[in-house]
């Protein structure tokens, strides 16, 4: 099962959340590619900062501080692009795109210029695995999807910096101690709990675990098992987990349902 549009369940167009750590702006633009590709319009963002993405991730870059000029502008190119990449301006010593406010994809949502918008709404410094500060994850209201994303190469390595974003948060969800190995529970746990990585999502949206980094065997394996955990906890309210890996194919290896 390679499609994401299938295996998220995607259908008539909406806002699209991802947050967490391992992989979300690989998967954003793969994402963009796969909708955009089937003649949709589609918005790719921000509602903290990404990269400026290069052309084969997006040939479209805007920069536009609000939801009405950005509507105007797009509506100009979408004839011809049907993928954008927008952000309220560029930090250029960063070589970034700072994001919207919540409230502006709310906007942009509403004037129905783009069918799909896919917002990467979490930040977490090239690292695996994290938990939000009480200010994260920045979701839009009129978010219809949330993806958690972990990488499963944080599987094993110690509760550290350098695989951890904010260990100290990872720690205090999970009961690891700092250095501690990161288990296949703890990971699971990042992603059913409350104040784990999806935390503050809005009630509409249905919620997908993305356990990414599955490009050998035994990652696929340890994707399975913390799969099966996640699947135990219906209480959580998760919808399904996949198993992928965002810079190879096919990006989905395995798809549970967890209903």
């Amino acid at each position: 099962m390679t499609s994401l549009r299938h295996s998220l369940q995607l259908s008539k167009g909406g806002v699209i959340s991802l947050v967490g750590a391992g992989g979300k702006t690989s998967l954003m633009f793969r994402l963009a590619r796969e909708l955009s590709g089937q003649g949709d319009a589609v918005l790719s963002t921000t509602t903290t900062k990404i990269y400026t993405p290069g052309r084969t991730q997006s040939s479209v870059v805007m920069v536009s501080e609000s939801a009405g000029e950005l509507a105007r502008e797009a509506g100009k190119i979408l004839r011809h692009k049907p993928h954008i990449t927008a952000g309220s301006r560029r930090i250029a010593f960063q070589n970034k795109l700072k994001g919207f406010a919540p409230e502006i994809i709310d906007a942009i949502r509403q004037s129905g210029i783009f069918r799909w918008i896919v917002v990467e709404a979490d930040g977490a410094a090239g690292k695996s695995i994290k938990a939000p500060a009480g200010h994260e994850p920045v979701i839009a209201q009129s978010t219809k999807w949330v993806v958690g994303i972990v990488g499963l190469g944080a599987v094993g390595k110690p509760l550290t910096e350098k695989w951890a974003f904010r260990p100290q948060l990872v720690s205090k969800i999970t009961g690891l101690a700092p250095g501690e190995p990161i288990t296949e529970a703890a990971v699971a746990e990042v992603l059913t709990n409350a104040n784990g990585i999806m935390k503050g999502y809005p009630a509409q949206a249905q919620r997908v675990a993305f356990l990414n980094q599955a490009e050998s065997q035994e990652r696929l394996e340890t994707g399975r098992r913390i799969a099966e955990m996640i699947c135990s906890q219906r209480t959580a309210g998760l919808t399904a987990v996949l198993i992928g890996q965002t810079l190879y194919e096919p990006f989905v290896r395995e798809y549970y349902s967890v209903d």
